[in-house]
C-alpha cells in the first residue's frame, strides 16, 4: 500500500463512524469498511494516473458506502429520500448524509459519493471524472468479491454457471 494513499485516508479511518462500517457486510464475506478501503485504493490509483483530483476522489471513495445498516434486513423505505425502497437506489444518499457529519465535502467529493451507483441510478449522471473512477473501481471490487465468494463456495460445493450469473446479476455487476 502506498504511503500517500494511507495519509489521505488516515484521519477518516480513525473515525468512530467509519470504523462502524466493519460491523456491516457489503458483498458476501466482505464488510463495508474493507470494501470501501479497496475501492478507495483503486480510485486513488486511477485518478492519480489520470492526473485528476485523487485526494478528493480517494476520501470520497472511502466514504461511499457509509450507510451503516444491514441492507439485507433493513427496510430502506424508512428513509425520506427513498424512491423505490431498494438499497441500490438509496444508500448513496444515506452515505452522503453520514459523510457530511464527519467531513466538509467539496463538490467532487459530494458527486463521487452521490453518483457512485450509476448506471443503476440513471438519473444520477456523474459530473466529474473522479466520480467515474469510483464507479469503475467499485465495480471491480464487486467482481473481485463475487469471485472470491464463488471460490469459497466452490470449495464447499460446486456452483452452476447459471447460479454464478444470477449472483452477478443480483449484485449489479
Amino acid at each position: 500500500m502506498e504511503k500517500e494513499f494511507i495519509e489521505i485516508i488516515n484521519n477518516l479511518s480513525q473515525n468512530k463512524m467509519v470504523q462502524e462500517m466493519k460491523n456491516y457486510n457489503q458483498h458476501f464475506e466482505c464488510n463495508c469498511y474493507d470494501h470501501c478501503f479497496k475501492a478507495a485504493y483503486y480510485t486513488y490509483k486511477i485518478c492519480k494516473k489520470q492526473h485528476l483530483d485523487y485526494q478528493s476522489a480517494t476520501k470520497a471513495a472511502f466514504l461511499h458506502d457509509l450507510f451503516l445498516y444491514d441492507w439485507r434486513t433493513t427496510n430502506t423505505k424508512r428513509f425520506k429520500f427513498d424512491i423505490l425502497g431498494m438499497h441500490g437506489f438509496t444508500h448513496s444518499e444515506k452515505a452522503y448524509q453520514n459523510a457530511c457529519k464527519i467531513e466538509k465535502l467539496n463538490d467532487i467529493e459530494k458527486d463521487v459519493i452521490l453518483k457512485h451507483m450509476w448506471p443503476l441510478t440513471l438519473w444520477k449522471l456523474p459530473k466529474y471524472k473522479e466520480s467515474v473512477a469510483l464507479i469503475i473501481a467499485d465495480k471491480i471490487c464487486v467482481i473481485e468479491e463475487t469471485i472470491e465468494h464463488i471460490r469459497l463456495k466452490k470449495k464447499k460445493k460446486g456452483l452452476s454457471p447459471l447460479t454464478i450469473l444470477l449472483l452477478m446479476w443480483l449484485y449489479n455487476i
